[in-house]
């Protein structure tokens, strides 16, 4: 009789051990979670800045919600500094077709000529950002692509390279062996840390292909940066990201949209298609080397985007 008591209260010992282990786990759970949800929310408060169209139409607010409709992105790396608001030196414009499951990524070289939406001028396509913030390079890009632009992530290109080294570096396939004072980037798989990324993505006179060989390089490091950024490793360095992001980044991206974005983008192909400018010529105009257009390259491009971007 006493034996078995004694095996009941141990029983009951033991149950009431597991259940605080559990209830402690479940508390501890909750708690990182809330303070995740909190960090994610004051994040993109930060972060979160909804685009309004400067065109002379009535202003709406860009759609911001991602479903089953292709949709389209304006990346733009900046180069800010102290005595003005920088240049965008990165204009990429990424579409994505959810039931295609498919994406295409395009360089924009900075030095093309084009017209300013909202400017009046005709001048480098990386100055509209210079005259009228991100509205108006969406709007330029817009024009000269004739495709909508749905959403832009802004990149202080600085505060890049802590993303990169957040992430613990990135890899990428190196096309060419490329030297630059003391950085030194074989051909091959390299691994980069956040300056040696900087450094690679901007390497310019020292590859023969000039603009368009950074180009490649700025698309490289995206894609891997993405796609190290969607691995399950990520997840511990949160908190991390977070901060970075907060202090470098802007979108007009909500929570709900990042959260479908991250869904969506697994279900991708694994490549990106690249399509990039090349059939264009440098001129001189005043004493101004610009980018000229093929006509037909751009048509044909205008023609590829605005495809994919249709269900």
């Amino acid at each position: 009789m006493e034996k078995n008591m004694k095996r009941s209260k141990e029983k009951k010992s033991k149950k009431k051990i597991w259940l605080w282990v559990v209830a402690s786990l479940l508390t501890l759970f909750l708690v990182l979670i809330g303070s995740a949800y909190f960090t994610i929310q004051k994040t993109m408060n930060k972060i979160n800045t909804p685009l309004l169209q400067t065109t002379e139409a009535t202003q709406q607010e860009v759609k911001t919600v991602i479903r089953k409709d292709p949709f389209s992105v304006l990346l733009l790396g900046v180069d800010e500094r102290k005595e003005d608001s920088g240049r965008s030196d990165t204009m990429i414009v990424v579409t994505v077709n959810p039931e295609k499951q498919t994406m295409k990524m395009l360089s924009i070289p900075r030095d093309t000529r084009t017209e300013i939406v909202g400017h009046d001028t005709v001048d480098k396509i990386n100055h509209a950002y210079a005259f009228g913030g991100v509205p108006m390079a969406v709007d330029t890009v817009e024009h000269f692509l004739n495709i909508p632009i749905d959403y832009y992530v802004f990149i202080n290109m600085e505060g890049f390279l802590q993303i990169i080294d957040t992430l613990g570096g990135v890899t990428i396939d190196n096309d060419m062996d490329l030297t630059y004072n003391e950085y030194h980037y074989p051909k091959g798989e390299v691994t980069l840390d956040g300056n040696e990324a900087l450094i690679f993505s901007r390497i310019r006179y020292e590859d023969p292909r000039g603009d368009f060989g950074r180009q490649i390089r700025q698309r490289q490091i995206i894609e891997a940066v993405m796609k190290k950024a969607s691995t399950p490793s990520t997840l511990l360095k949160a908190t991390d990201m977070l901060d970075v992001l907060g202090d470098n980044v802007r979108m007009n991206f909500s929570v709900k949209d990042l959260l479908q974005l991250q869904s969506l983008y697994k279900k991708m192909n694994a490549d990106i298609e690249q399509l990039s400018f090349e059939a264009g010529e440098g001129e001189r105009i005043r004493g101004i080397w610009y980018y000229i257009p093929d006509d037909k390259e751009l048509q044909r491009i205008q023609l590829t985007l605005n495809n994919h971007l249709k269900k």
